[in-house]
């Protein structure tokens, strides 16, 4: 039975999807095309008249997961909170932490990117400039806080969010505690930036 073009792009946004949860929770090398055409309703047969590979649904489910975490900064349409301040104190939970499938794919890819291939970096690098730039325009003008720029700042902020979130997962079972000083000191400590 043939499938109609808009059939087949459902199920190859299906794939993207599904593709997209699966490698933040679990990595890039921990999950198979039949696991995710499954999570996406499909069976893995019809994978390859999609993609070529597994690799390249990966390319394109990290620059699909960076478009959703673009949208959801403040004055994107998915906005999680109308200012920085906001986007912060959202980004920066409990939540957040214990939902790696779901959230921010800086913090669930960055230390699997240097074992990956170029074609997957490069979409990640892209959505990271892009993230970076977002929030660039975010901040103040350059010389509002120490003379520093603009863009040194949106780095910073970006960076330090990422490191605390991803602490924050590395011990949250083992250490519940420390876990949520991570986060809270982080809070207090950006605000105050």
């Amino acid at each position: 039975m043939k499938v109609t073009k808009e059939k087949a792009a459902a199920h190859r946004a299906a794939m993207v999807k599904a593709a997209g949860r699966l490698f933040r929770e679990r990595g890039f090398d921990k999950v198979g095309v039949a696991e995710i055409t499954g999570a996406a309703g499909l069976t893995h047969g019809g994978f390859y008249g999609h993609f070529a590979s597994k690799e390249a649904l990966a390319a394109e489910a990290c620059g699909a997961v960076f478009e959703v975490a673009l949208n959801r900064l403040p004055g994107g349409p998915r906005a999680v909170a109308a200012d920085l301040d906001g986007f912060l104190d959202s980004y920066l939970t409990e939540r957040h932490r214990d939902r790696s499938a779901d959230g921010c794919p800086m913090a669930a890819f960055a230390s699997d990117m240097p074992r990956q291939d170029a074609d997957l970096q490069a979409p990640f690098g892209a959505g990271l400039e892009t993230y970076l730039e977002k929030i660039e325009a975010l901040l103040p003008e350059d010389g509002a806080q120490d003379g520093k720029s603009r863009r040194d700042r949106a780095i910073a902020l970006v960076s330090a969010l990422v490191g605390g979130l991803a602490l924050s997962r590395a011990t949250a079972k083992s250490a519940p505690d420390l876990s949520a000083q991570i986060l809270a000191a982080l809070r207090r400590e950006l605000a105050a930036a």
